[in-house]
């Protein structure tokens, strides 16, 4: 799968994505990872990607111009590039996406900064996502989220394909929380490992873990439980 990011601080990446199972997945070619410094793409002597908005207002907005010419000749030099926004205005990102994601051969995130991007330029790249309800200095966090959410799905990337299934969101465990984990020793000040994790028996440890996993949304994430369907009721 190929990852390409448009930013004016190309120098940032691939930071954390040079580590742990994403970072083996670029080493080896499984994954690959593109960065573009959007100052390249402007055309006057001092490389300016951004600009006053009109109608007054305080910050700066990235210009139309460089963005769109960088859009563009991505998708020229990458068919089938899924181009894609970083903006608290867009589809919240959330690992659903992140597996929809993965079914693309090629995925462009554009790295928004300042005030924002001139609305011409969002109409062009067409897609927007947000990785929270918060506000960040620009996108290059968001777009890091994204790609070492979306890189680990890439068949191969995880050593143990297994380990996916009953993690947090899965749709294995019906996409709720993942069950307590535990490690040795098998008793520390005084607290053990629940027994069925001793058991052997492996029936039992995933009846306990799908309880557990229900229990802990119910508790923590209740907003993630998925109410049955209504019988009859609209489609």
């Amino acid at each position: 799968m190929r990852f390409d990011v448009v930013t004016i601080f190309p120098s940032v990446f691939p930071g954390p994505l040079a580590i742990g199972v994403v970072g083996r997945a670029i080493d080896s070619g499984s994954v690959s990872l593109h960065v573009h410094d959007l100052r390249d793409h402007t055309n006057d002597r001092h490389r300016q990607v951004d600009d006053m908005q009109f109608g007054g207002g305080a910050g700066m907005v990235l210009k139309p111009e460089p963005v769109i010419r960088a859009v563009r000749a991505l998708r020229d030099q990458v068919p089938g590039l899924r181009s894609i926004l970083l903006s608290p205005q867009g589809r919240l990102f959330t690992q659903e996406v992140a597996r929809e994601l993965v079914a693309e051969a090629a995925v462009l995130l554009v790295c928004g900064r300042y005030q924002g991007v001139d609305e011409r330029a969002r109409a062009e790249i067409g897609e927007e996502l947000s990785v929270g309800n918060f506000i960040l200095s620009g996108g290059e966090v968001g777009a890091m989220a994204i790609i070492e959410a979306t890189a680990r799905l890439v068949p191969g990337v995880v050593g143990s394909p297994e380990s996916l299934d009953g993690e947090t969101f899965n749709e294995s465990i019906g996409g709720g929380l993942e069950s307590p984990l535990y490690t040795r020793p098998a008793e520390f000040e005084g607290r053990e490992v629940p027994p069925v994790l001793r058991s052997g028996d492996h029936a039992a440890i995933t009846a306990w873990r799908r309880r557990q996993s229900e229990e802990q949304t119910r508790r923590l994430r209740p907003d993630l439980i998925r109410l049955p369907a209504i019988p009859g009721g609209n489609k």
